[in-house]
């Protein structure tokens, strides 16, 4: 999903499978690495433009093959995180950031109270307002957020394969890694590459934590899920492992897995 239809773009939100009968809701909240033309690419190079700065590469293909597998409906970002940043509340620098890893984004350098509200009622508002108009028509709907991380960051090589992230809210995440070696042989953490502390729940807390809806965000190492075979092998798998542990919770009356 590097490019959006005009009409993605001009409603902030991109549905895949509106129709699915899953209770599971699936997000992607850095499915897309466009950048409007009236950004001028934010002042960008266009290594810049194609890295994981500016989406999570994988992502948006394994949630998509999740949500044929589970029936279940997704909803999309259709800009990328660097022009804003929809995993982020619009007070936080980061919805809108002025530096990305070694990336410096000259476009967001400045940016007045206006410009950001702008982008804000732009983006981030739409989508969020639709995440939750489908959630409110869901009996017990589960949030399940999937996002992607570079195996090296800042220099640093990654052992961690898949992470299962929650805050306060850990019974999905709990459930998915009491069953991980059922499904996956991979390296599965808690938290890890990412945590609380790195402000990364805010999908999270506005859609399951605040409604005490099952909850959890998957982040998987890219270079896993670099093909179209690799993703989805990725996909059978996790939802696999998804129905697992709902069923452990006692949620999986409108959780299945196709083969």
């Amino acid at each position: 999903m590097g490019r959006t239809t005009d009409h993605a773009e001009a409603v902030g939100v991109a549905e895949v499978n509106p129709s699915g009968t899953s209770s599971i809701v699936l997000i992607c909240e850095h499915a897309s690495h466009h950048i409007p033309d009236d950004f001028k690419g934010l002042g960008l190079a266009p290594d810049a433009l194609q890295s994981h700065a500016a989406w999570d590469p994988g992502a948006m293909a394994v949630a998509e093959r999740l949500s044929a597998r589970l029936d279940a409906k997704l909803l999309a970002g259709t800009v990328s995180r660097l022009v804003y940043d929809l995993n982020r509340p619009p007070d936080a620098p980061g919805a809108m950031p002025e530096q990305s890893e070694v990336f410096a984004v000259p476009g967001n350098r400045d940016l007045t109270q206006a410009a950001r509200a702008e982008r804000a009622a732009r983006y981030y508002q739409p989508f969020h307002d639709r995440i939750e108009e489908v959630m409110a028509v869901i009996d017990a709907p589960i949030l399940v957020t999937v996002h992607s991380f570079t195996p090296v960051f800042l220099g640093q090589r990654r052992a961690v394969e898949i992470g299962v992230l929650h805050d306060a809210d850990s019974r999905l995440a709990d459930a998915m890694l009491a069953c991980a070696e059922a499904h996956t042989q991979s390296d599965v953490q808690r938290n890890a590459p990412y945590g609380p502390q790195d402000g990364v729940m805010h999908t999270l807390h506005l859609h399951g934590i605040a409604q005490d809806r099952l909850n959890v965000m998957l982040e998987i190492r890219n270079d896993l899920i670099g093909t179209a075979d690799d993703q989805d092998r990725m996909a059978q798998m996790i939802a696999g492992w998804l129905a697992d542990a709902c069923a452990r919770l006692g949620a999986g009356e409108r959780v299945s897995c196709v083969a």
